[in-house]
């Protein structure tokens, strides 16, 4: 054996020495990849370098051994999916040989080592893919002049058109720009080598940028533009990525406030989204084992992973175009787009997807009402009016682009659309009004190679022909173990996070509410402040009362935000906003009467209400899909408990500003000449409606009453929203509270639990 080594070393010496026998480089980390000039020198040239064969040792392309780069040169992910040598292959490391210790070696027990550890090499395997899928979804290949090659090739070919000198200031250029090159390290090795080790630590895109701003810099900008165009859907990529990534790396959650933000990757939990849409409303009730507007549920089968929306297929098995989603407020449509959004551009997900264009209808809506010179535009224009680094994308009108315009807040654009009659249009440049323009998208005949991905809350959305529309999405909200991972993501803090976790389980009806991720927040943000705020808080059980007035008042405040541009420092509510509030009270207490948990648009009208403003901006009704038998639509609250609240909340508005007791059309509250008996009589009223009809009918509604006669909920927390400043107390809670401990002493058994819990609501004094 030590024979065949010093053969071996002889032959290297010899070949050396002889001037025409030339020695390719080794392979750079990236795979040998040369210029296309090169590759083109190489075919015709007649003088080829050829790879050096040692004397005895089977070529390369039939043993699959490859010769891998020194230890000390970084290595990638593209060189472990390269050279990495075939499983089962025994690799050896020649450098072994050649040590100063290789004496000691017998050579018969080296040959028997060698037998025995090395195996005959297996048939070729394809290297793993590991672009292709991950455990959760399917990262999806890219297309070619996005991938590494293309930008390996292109920055060498642009950076082999300098002179050496002007390579020099390159890399002087390179690692004044970039703190992580060391201007030593820029000097060492040949130009693939400076390439290789852009691309090992900047990573593809940012090397690109780099390469494109240095060559500006040093004075060559036709090697730059040369490169960006030839680069063009990377660096439009690039810069996509980039904007998507400063938009969407933090969330603001409830209303935005400065400096009220989370990182979203931190605290993101994905909801189940079904391709099952029921209406998304959860109907579990802590009286009601029965809802009394039965729903189907989605079964656990149906649901998909947020990143393979554009997986899915048709029934006749072709690919999904358009996908519409939708759910009820606060169900987490914006997180959940901010979420895709962030992981394609971090490259984690949907990989082959070359472009994801966010064109939200809010956007569309203000660019529409903007008094501009001319009220047409193409689309194209639109695109790169929000996005300056979309322009010259002429290669989306190519049939090898694949990409993705984000729709979202389709209830912002406050336009009728028509579907039937708006004019066609067939190509990306030609102008049309934003209405004609978005109906083309949806038609497929404006951005025809477009994904399309509309979002919007079912009351806006059902206006769009289900013809236009490859599969619907529904956004079904958090399941127990959601819940509990959601709480604990958002706290450092873990005694904290286990405080609030067992305090808010404490309320059965929280519990059930918390599927919605808008009131999991709430939860967060509330109890948090509580326990920061009060220092024996978490003793007793929260109350429900003052949790659904929070979730009211930022509905509220969202909805003249987001729909009417109100700002945070000016969102007073005007006495319309209040009246809506309280017709949508009556309308629910109408409803409880009625014993239903739907409503229609003659029911909306006949309470003086504007069904879009109801079932669409309040964020507290939600569209249920229309029944086979019935092709009305129809309406409910985003939880019956909503419903029960604003119920409560117009009795309460009724008696403390109108001096009227609803609840007994027989008499009026002032007749009573003391304060003390005016309550006292309305809350008899309650008891006496709850306790005749079936449990479960009024329980909560009374439950909600006796909050909102605490002075804490309508004096602290509705004061300056519903109620003026200045309002006066509701008097007599001690009469009221002798009333409640006498009802609970003689009432059925059944009903002695949440008579408890009313007293609690109207006595307890912290939030």
């Amino acid at each position: 054996m030590l024979n065949v080594i010093l053969l071996l070393t002889e032959s290297v010496m010899s070949g050396a020495m002889d001037p025409d026998y030339k020695v390719e480089r080794p392979p750079s980390s990236y795979g040998s990849m040369r210029s296309e000039s090169e590759e083109s020198e190489d075919e015709g040239g007649e003088d080829k370098e050829v790879a050096m064969i040692l004397p005895g040792f089977i070529p390369i392309g039939e043993t699959r051994m490859q010769l891998i780069r020194p230890s000390e040169s970084p290595e990638t992910l593209y060189t472990v999916t390269t050279q990495q040598p075939p499983p089962g292959a025994a690799v050896i490391d020649t450098r072994e040989y050649y040590s100063d210790n290789y004496d000691d070696v017998d050579d018969e027990d080296m040959e028997e080592n060698l037998i025995a550890t090395s195996p005959e090499p297996p048939e070729p395997v394809e290297p793993d893919d590991t672009t292709q899928s991950d455990e959760n979804c399917r990262l999806g290949r890219m297309h070619p002049e996005q991938d590494l090659p293309h930008i390996f090739r292109s920055i060498q070919s642009a950076l082999a058109n300098l002179t050496e000198e002007e390579l020099y200031f390159f890399k002087i250029g390179v690692s004044s720009f970039e703190k992580s090159f060391s201007r030593e390290k820029m000097m060492e090795g040949d130009l693939l080598d400076l390439v290789d080790m852009m691309l090992e630590i900047l990573g593809q895109d940012r090397s690109l940028m780099v390469t494109i701003n240095t060559l500006e810099s040093i004075k060559k900008k036709s090697l730059a533009e040369k490169l960006q165009n030839e680069c063009r859907r990377a660096w439009t990529r690039f810069q996509l990525r980039e904007d998507l990534i400063r938009k969407h790396q933090i969330i603001f959650e409830g209303v935005p406030r400065a400096g009220k933000c989370k990182p979203l990757d931190v605290v993101y939990v994905e909801p189940q989204i079904s391709t099952c849409c029921y209406g998304g409303v959860d109907q579990s009730h802590e009286f009601h084992s029965h809802p009394l507007q039965p729903l189907q549920i989605p079964s656990p089968d149906t649901f998909v992973s947020l990143n393979n929306l554009f997986r899915l297929q048709k029934a006749d098995g072709s690919p999904v175009r358009t996908v519409l989603t939708t759910g009820i407020p606060g169900i987490g449509m914006s997180v959940s787009v901010a979420k895709f959004c962030l992981d394609w551009a971090k490259m984690q997900a949907n990989r082959d997807l070359q472009f994801v264009i966010k064109l939200s209808f809010h956007s569309l809506w203000n660019l529409r009402n903007q008094n501009l010179p001319s009220p047409k535009y193409s689309i194209m224009e639109v695109i790169k009016y929000y996005h300056p680094e979309c322009k010259d994308m002429r290669h989306l009108d190519k049939e090898d682009c694949k990409f993705l315009i984000i729709m979202d807040s389709f209830d912002c654009y406050q336009a009728p659309l028509d579907w039937e009659n708006s004019p066609v249009i067939n190509d990306n440049y030609t102008q049309a009004h934003l209405d004609i323009l978005i109906v083309n998208i949806l038609r497929g005949t404006v951005l025809q190679g477009a994904l399309i991905w509309i979002l919007g809350r079912r009351a806006a959305v059902s206006q769009i022909p289900s013809n236009l529309i490859d599969m619907v999405t529904e956004i079904h909200g958090f399941s127990d173990e959601m819940k509990d991972d959601f709480l604990r993501r958002r706290f450092s803090d873990a005694e904290q996070a286990t405080n609030i976790l067992e305090h808010y389980k404490r309320l059965p009806t929280l519990c059930m509410l918390a599927c919605q991720p808008f009131v999991c927040w709430m939860i967060a943000t509330v109890f948090e402040r509580c326990y920061r705020s009060y220092q024996d808080y978490g003793e007793n059980p929260p109350r429900l009362t003052p949790f659904y007035i929070h979730i009211l008042v930022v509905q509220t405040n969202r909805r003249l935000m987001f729909y009417y541009g109100k700002q945070e420092n000016n969102l007073k509510w005007s006495e319309d906003d209040k009246q809506m509030l309280i017709k949508m009270g009556y309308m629910a207490f109408k409803m409880m009467e009625r014993k239903t948990s739907v409503f229609y648009e003659e029911d909306v009208k006949e309470c003086g209400l504007n069904l879009t403003e109801v079932a669409v901006f309040s964020g507290l009704c939600t569209e249920l899909p229309a029944a086979a038998s019935d092709r009305r639509r129809t309406f409910c609250f985003i939880h019956f408990t909503f419903q029960e609240f604003m119920a409560a909340l117009y009795v309460f508005k009724t008696f403390h500003i109108d001096n009227k007791n609803v609840l007994d059309s027989h008499r009026t509250l002032h007749i009573f000449k003391n304060h003390q008996n005016k309550s006292a009589a309305l809350l008899q009223s309650a008891l006496d409606r709850t306790l005749s009809s079936p449990l479960g009918d009024y329980d909560m509604f009374l439950r909600f009453l006796c909050g909102l006669l605490s002075p804490a909920c309508h004096d602290k927390l509705l004061s300056g929203f519903l109620f003026p400043h200045n309002t006066p107390t509701v008097a007599g809670r001690e009469k009221m509270q002798q009333l409640l401990e006498k009802k609970i002493q003689t009432a059925p058994a059944d009903r002695v639990r949440n008579l408890q819990e009313c007293l609690r609501e109207m006595i307890q004094e912290d939030d």
